[in-house]
């Protein structure tokens, strides 16, 4: 099955060629979220695959009380809106709010179930009634069979248009493991499937005060999940990810993202002929 986002004729499938969807961890300024957009599409453009731009208005689950967050929805979702306006691209955001869905379904391409609110029937049903595309990201906490039962919620909302991320499985106290198979698994629902290959190295609350990650397992974990056929990578890239307000552990440097692309775009080819 395939996803049709209706916008710059990007379409997603396991059985089409993997599509990036990539962004800063969080929106830092209009400015840099303008700047990070143009070089990413352009970086994507030389290469030849479909690119969609993801960054957050809110991260609301920071470990850190002090932790940035963001622009909040209204400035968010402005900044967002020009970004798929005047670069072209479509665009993903996540949300942790009901009650925001109705906005972001307004301004969004994709809108995205974080993975630690993928049981949340509200929230499901929330993003379901927008009428966008549905990213839902498996809980770390959760086998990918059971993620049939967040696919269902959606889509008795009328809107049949779901995707699934994998995004790594709590193995112990601050660590991530990520099992391939899981992949083939949730494509078994009959939807396109996503890898995250930036959370899926992340330690969360690793750092005590923050999550901590190991970014250098990223291309390792990329091209694994590029050879079962996935639909897309989803993968946070920052200029400076060590000056980064958040995730920068597991955000891929941006100046090193076009020759990661085109190994994947390689095994891509080849295992999709």
């Amino acid at each position: 099955m395939k996803v049709d986002l209706e916008y710059n004729n990007v379409v997603m499938g396991d059985e089409l060629p993997f599509v990036f969807i990539g962004g800063p961890c969080v929106i830092e300024s209009e400015e840099s979220a303008m700047r990070t957009a143009q070089t990413l599409a352009e970086i994507t453009r030389r290469v030849g695959v479909g690119f969609i731009y993801k960054s957050s208005y809110d991260k609301a689950n920071r470990s850190s009380a002090d932790a940035f967050r963001g622009p909040g929805v209204e400035e968010g979702l402005r900044i967002l809106q020009k970004v798929r306006r005047e670069v072209g691209a479509p665009v993903l955001t996540d949300f942790h709010i009901a009650g925001d869905a109705p906005a972001v379904g307004e301004v969004v391409d994709i809108v995205q179930v974080p993975a630690f609110l993928c049981r949340q029937s509200d929230i499901l049903t929330a993003a379901g009634a927008t009428g966008k595309v549905v990213n839902v990201k498996k809980g770390q906490f959760m086998a990918p069979w059971e993620m049939g039962n967040a696919v269902e919620k959606v889509r008795r909302t009328g809107n049949q248009r779901v995707t699934l991320t994998e995004r790594g499985t709590f193995f112990g106290y601050n660590s991530l493991v990520v099992d391939m198979t899981s992949l083939v698994q949730m494509g078994a629902e009959g939807i396109p499937v996503v890898f995250d290959a930036g959370h899926s190295v992340q330690r969360p609350g690793g750092l005590g005060h923050a999550s901590g990650g190991n970014r250098a397992m990223i291309p390792p974990l990329a091209r694994a999940a590029v050879a079962t056929g996935v639909a897309a990578v989803f993968l946070e890239t920052h200029p400076n990810p060590d000056k980064a307000p958040c995730d920068g552990p597991n955000m891929w440097p941006m100046d090193q993202l076009a020759d990661l692309l085109r190994m994947l775009k390689r095994l891509d080819e080849s295992v999709k002929g």
